[in-house]
């Protein structure tokens, strides 16, 4: 059964109407579920549900004394209720109402997130394809390694993207738990049938087991997954930032109509938007620290993970949102500059495919080490004199006596290196094509 209130976008999950509408909800169904098992009258939990409400101005009002939320929020719910009032909250403890709601904000929020991390990945499905037979440089430590697509590069994200569903997924299903268990977990006060009522109607389950809270190991690991995901978009975001570069200026965000770069430079296009989905994985890093923090309490509750949670949960589901938002948007209109690509490919004259050298001297009978010692020795020699890779190696004689003309420009096929681009491809999406084929 779903809950009886909609799921708003992030940011109105948060908001104090979404939390007292939730808290109303909760105690009358509590109230419901003991009507259900004869624990107080029906006609007192009908009165309840008719009459429930509430005036946030009232309750902050209230609370000025009280200085206590929960007990403003009752004190307030039973002005409207009248004389049925008095069952609200029988046998509860605060964090079975705080806990239970923030459980449901919680999961709320992480599914708008899990939502928009769906549409990520089939953005990044699709660029992905499209780009698929794309040659570009692949780089390690920054330097020029072997060719590859840059179909494959968005490939890895596509399939991280996967994996940052399923650990969201995981965490959702983690922290959807409520409890209605009493002042310290014991249910001396309460009945497990009606923490079951409570928890099917609020599409929740019931924690097996608490102290007067839930245990923030879930929450930790919840906020763990917000964090990770962020990680990704930073990884893939700063990616885009490196291509982006003037001596590179093979990928580029998007750059709309009347956009500035600078107010002093006007040819300047910068990778504003990667650079602040940089900045904001770091708040969700730290949040999810202070997250972490949270799990070490004393004995049954205190009440200093509280305010920490305030800022965190409500800051890192929105800051993910947005970013979520903002990448899908940057993915599906990236400028990809292809010939830049094959340009920057070719800038070191060959020398990206002095592996396939290297092995093709192994497989003449050579050792490693020789094999090795004729491409690096040409290698060099190219680098510190500008000449042709291809060129050194056609007048070096133990290459040319080892191997054959043919063999050699076969070497530098660039086909012959993408081969199996399309199994990879196939690995990943589960399509039905064979290593090599295309």
């Amino acid at each position: 059964m779903i809950p009886r209130y909609s799921l708003p976008e992030v940011a109105e999950i948060w908001t104090d109407k979404n939390k007292y509408d939730l808290w109303r909800e909760i105690e009358v169904l509590y109230c419901e579920g003991m009507a259900e098992y004869g624990l107080i009258p029906k006609k007192a939990a009908r009165e309840i549900r008719k009459k429930a409400d509430y005036n946030i101005k009232r309750i902050l009002k209230i609370e000025q004394k009280t200085r206590h939320d929960v007990i403003a929020f009752l004190t307030n719910m039973t002005e409207y209720i009248g004389e049925s009032g008095k069952y609200l909250h029988m046998g509860m403890t605060s964090s079975d109402l705080l806990d239970t709601a923030l459980a449901c904000q919680m999961r709320d929020a992480g599914l708008v997130n899990l939502k928009k991390l769906k549409r990520l990945r089939a953005v990044l499905k699709r660029q992905a394809l499209k780009y698929r037979g794309t040659p570009m440089v692949g780089r390690s430590h920054g330097i020029h390694a072997e060719p590859m697509t840059f179909g494959m590069k968005l490939l890895v994200w596509y399939a991280e993207t996967e994996r940052n569903i399923k650990r969201l997924e995981n965490a959702i299903e983690e922290i959807s738990v409520g409890q209605i268990t009493g002042a310290v977990g014991t249910m001396s006060h309460t009945d497990p049938r009606v923490e079951r009522f409570v928890m099917r109607k609020l599409a929740l389950k019931a924690a097996p087991v608490t102290t007067q809270i839930i245990q923030r190991d879930r929450h930790a690991a919840y906020l763990s997954a917000l964090a990770l995901t962020g990680a990704s978009l930073e990884k893939m975001a700063t990616e885009i930032r490196g291509l982006q570069r003037t001596e590179v200026g093979e990928v580029e965000e998007p750059f709309t109509k009347g956009q500035k770069g600078s107010s002093a430079m006007p040819h300047k296009r910068n990778p504003i938007l990667t650079e602040r989905i940089t900045g904001m994985a770091r708040l969700l890093r730290s949040n999810s620290i202070a997250g972490l923090e949270n799990v070490a309490l004393w004995h049954e509750r205190d009440i200093s993970h509280s305010s920490v949670e305030r800022v965190i949960l409500p800051d890192s589901t929105m800051i993910l949102a947005y970013m979520l938002e903002k990448f899908i948007w940057l993915v599906s209109g990236l400028r990809v500059n292809k010939e830049r690509m094959l340009k920057n490919l070719d800038m070191t004259g060959g020398l990206v495919f002095s592996q396939h050298l290297l092995l093709l001297l192994v497989k003449k009978g050579l050792s490693r080490e020789k094999a090795y010692s004729i491409i690096q020795g040409a290698a060099m020699k190219s680098i510190g004199s500008k000449q042709s890779f291809r060129e050194i190696l056609k007048k070096d004689k133990k290459m040319m006596e080892l191997c054959t003309e043919s063999e050699l420009e076969n070497a530098f096929d660039l086909k012959t290196h993408l081969k199996k681009i399309d199994f990879i491809f196939s690995r990943v999406l589960s399509e039905k094509r064979r290593p090599g084929k295309g």
